[in-house]
Parts: structure tokens; sequence; C-alpha cells
């Protein structure tokens, strides 16, 4: 892996941190310089030169910021001749704007995504667009990972009798349907209109949810407004409880306050694609920091991404072990490999990755 290098800008180091600990390479330095006219500059302190390039960067608030930073180290990426340059965007905020429902309204996606293709990216991969077809709007390669199979791992050990998915739209139906399956649970979904950013009205509910507990799946809670409002749905409904579930937990504004207070809700889990909010100690997450480390691993040696699934869906299932390297086939344990050859960091047990461990909002900030 000498010829991995990864940068990270100022978004979301920890998690950064946490894929290098996976392939076991260093972060390697940037510096990052805002000057008095509020201009930005990067400067790349490692040695790019014939290098396979990662660079790890959500698109979290301040969103034009990090997306500035991002920019500017796939251009010094470029300038400092990489062989091949990757943007990993764990959470690609732009792909919101997707579609044109209003007048003369802007493709805030495939803007970003040309922005990202002038820059000098040759690939990006990114977990759990808001919409699919935001994967054409790239002209590079687009490798795209799912979350689905860590979050549903968190719920296989608890009691789910009579339990039910809920989506709280009908346009995430088929995704809570795929992750329904993986539980082997009923799904049920939330007829939503948007009438503003943080405004919804859930006109009812489609399908039984009356004297059942419910696991809301979603794949980003902003402000909290749509999961408010189905909550209080599902409660008119009969549903006693509900434990939600996304991929991207931004929680701006007062939604961890609104959550914490909802009377339903009796847990709530995400990743660490953002940061997690610093006031809610009690937050359940899930790290996917192993799925990206192996994800780049499989791209820099020219291995199938989706072979990670083993038959499986690659878009709805948790990576099952099927990866042969040059040296044999690897353990066939509940683990996920890293690549041969490489000394291990010091304490970790050789060869072997943990896989998707849960950890509180404090652990993951600390």
């Amino acid at each position: 892996m000498r010829d991995v290098i990864v940068f990270s800008g100022n978004a979301h180091p920890g998690l950064a941190r946490r894929i290098c600990q996976h392939l076991g390479v260093p972060l390697s330095p940037v510096d990052i310089k805002r000057f008095s006219n509020d201009c930005l500059q990067v400067q790349l302190l490692a040695n790019c030169r014939q290098r396979d390039v990662y660079i790890v960067q959500p698109l979290v608030p301040p969103t034009q910021d990090h997306l500035m930073e991002l920019l500017l180290m796939i251009d010094a990426a470029r300038g400092a001749s990489a062989a091949q340059i990757t943007a990993v965007i764990p959470h690609y905020a732009y792909a919101r704007s997707d579609k044109k429902d209003a007048s003369r309204i802007s493709l805030g996606g495939r803007l970003v995504a040309d922005m990202l293709s002038t820059a000098g990216v040759d690939r990006v991969l990114t977990m759990a667009l808001h919409a699919p077809q935001v994967h054409g709007f790239f002209s590079v390669p687009v490798d795209h990972l799912t979350a689905i199979g860590a979050l549903a791992d968190h719920f296989r050990g608890q009691s789910l009798d009579d339990h039910v998915v809920v989506s709280p739209d009908l346009g995430n139906a088929k995704t809570a349907t795929q992750f329904a399956r993986l539980l082997g649970l009923p799904v049920a979904a939330g007829n939503k209109q948007r009438l503003a950013d943080d405004r919804v009205e859930i006109d009812s509910i489609v399908g039984d949810v009356d004297g059942k507990p419910a696991i809301v799946l979603d794949d980003e809670i902003a402000t909290g407004g749509s999961m408010i409002g189905l909550l209080d749905k599902l409660g008119e409904a009969g549903c006693p409880s509900a434990a939600v579930a996304c991929t991207h937990g931004l929680f701006a504004g007062s939604a961890p306050q609104r959550l914490q207070a909802h009377p339903l809700i009796s847990e709530v889990v995400t990743t660490d694609t953002v940061p997690p909010p610093a006031d809610w100690p009690g937050l359940q997450v899930r790290s996917v920091a192993g799925l990206f480390a192996e994800a780049m691993a499989r791209i820099h040696i020219g291995e199938s991404v989706s072979s990670l699934f083993d038959g499986v869906d690659p878009r709805h299932a948790p990576p099952q072990l099927s990866l042969h390297f040059a040296d044999g086939p690897v353990s066939q344990e509940p683990e996920q490999p890293t690549l041969p050859r490489q000394p291990e960091p010091p304490g970790s047990p050789a060869g072997r990755v943990p896989s998707h461990p849960t950890r509180t909002a404090q652990e993951v900030s600390a």
C-alpha cells in the first residue's frame, strides 16, 4: 500500500483517520489557509507523484467551504502528478438538487459533479445518494456504497417480534423494502408532501402499524421536520414506539433536541459519514470506515467493489468475504480483509479489520 496516499480536509478528519487505520496507511497532512480576502489556499504536504491519491471530504456544513477545500485539494493533487485521484465523498449534499421541480431552478447535483471533473478527479466514491439518478450526473466512474447492511446489523441482535419497517415517503419505499427483507419484517410508508425545506405534511400511513413497534429508515435527517411529522402520524395510527435509523445524521439546528424529546422514539441510529452532534451522548453511531477502506483497497488493486457483497444486490446488503488476493484466499471469518503484505498498526491483530462497530456520539467525537 506504499503507493496509496490519503488526505482529508476539515469536514470530517475523524472518519479519514479511521479509514486509514483500516487500510494500515498514515493520514497525510494538508495545509489549508484562509487569506484576509476570505480566499482559501491548499498545500498537500506529501509526495503525490505517480501515487494513488484519495481525498476524504463529506460535504457537510459549512458546505461551500468544504466543497471548495475538496476542489482545491483535487487541483493540487493533479498539479503534483498524481497517477489517480479519487474523491471519497461519504455525504454528497448536492444530491438533493437533482431535478427541475420549479421554473428556472438550478441543478446543483449536476453542477458540482461537473466541477469535480473539471478540477481533475478520476473517480468518486460515495454512499447513499439522495436519489439514484444523481449517479448519472458524473462523467467519471462512481462507486456507490450503502450503509443499509450496517444499520440492519444494529437491529439483528434485538427482539423484533411484531416490528415493522417504515419509510418516511413513498419515494424511499424501495430502499425500505430491501432493508425490511434483511430483517425479515413487513414494510409501511408515509405519504409525504414537502411544503418547505423544514416543513412537511404527512397525509397518511400506507400499511399496518397499529400496535407494532416501528423502525423508521431514512437516508438523511437534517432539521428533523419530516421525521417529527411522520412520528406524530405513526402515533395517531397506533404505533407504540419507533427506532429511527438513517445513513447521514446531519441533525441541523434544534433537530437533536426535537428528536430526543419525542415520546415515541426509543433510539436513534446513524453512521459516521458526517460528524455526530457533540451534545447527544445517547446517539448510536455505526462506523462505515471499514466499508470505505475495503472499497478503496479494491479500487487500488483493480478488484471489483461489488464483489464485496457476494452475489447479493450490492446496494442493499452488508459485505460478504469472497475476495482472493494473489497470496491466496482470505479468512472467511466475519471480518473485512486489508490488502496483503501490509504491516498492521501497533496493537492490532494481523490481517484483520473490525466490522462496523457501534459507537456513541461521545466516542466518535473523541
